[in-house]
């Protein structure tokens, strides 16, 4: 044993079967500050994995693609968030994050009126439309230092947003469920 890392929980994988419970987890997601955006994320992962089962048992099969591709997409999505032109594989070429995420839609479709999840899986174009708490944090702190604010108090300024988008999400979620 090498002794590097404490147990399997701090190896940071996309997804990965969960140690305590009969389940994957979502690792790849950033941490949701709004709870529409989290129920929307959840509402499409869970829709995703009744898909690929339910090709699965029809004896069909997601195509596999090169790690390196899938790996290119993701810094492309890390670096320009929703507004990314990613590599559609089908299509060989760029296209906007936006038909990305209407094609995921459309394929889910069936899955999520199976699980009564659709209206959920409806929120990710909000998502997309206004951007994630991951953009929403960049421009606060963007617009606190041309204000002339230095560093710390523009990082002040993100915390502050923070903890007002989570607070407000925290009471608007009673009208969620």
């Amino acid at each position: 044993m090498s002794a590097l890392i404490d147990d399997a929980s701090k190896l940071w994988w996309d997804v990965r079967p969960s140690a305590r419970f009969p389940t994957l987890e979502l690792r790849i997601t950033d941490v949701c500050t709004r709870l529409d955006d989290a129920v929307a994320v959840a509402a499409l992962y869970q829709c995703l994995l009744r898909m690929l089962y339910r090709l699965r048992t029809a004896n069909q099969r997601w195509r596999l693609y090169a790690t390196g591709l899938i790996e290119e997409n993701r810094w492309l999505a890390q670096r320009d968030g929703t507004a990314a032109t990613l590599v559609d594989f089908g299509k060989l070429e760029r296209v906007p994050f936006t038909a990305l995420v209407e094609e995921l839609i459309g394929l889910v479709s069936e899955d999520a009126h199976a699980l009564c999840r659709s209206e959920e899986v409806e929120r990710v174009r909000a998502i997309v439309a206004r951007g994630t708490s991951a953009q929403r944090q960049r421009a606060v702190l963007g617009e606190a230092l041309a204000r002339g604010l230095d560093r710390t108090a523009g990082l002040r300024s993100v915390v502050d947003h923070l903890i007002a988008e989570t607070v407000m999400g925290l009471a608007r979620g009673s009208a969620v469920r």
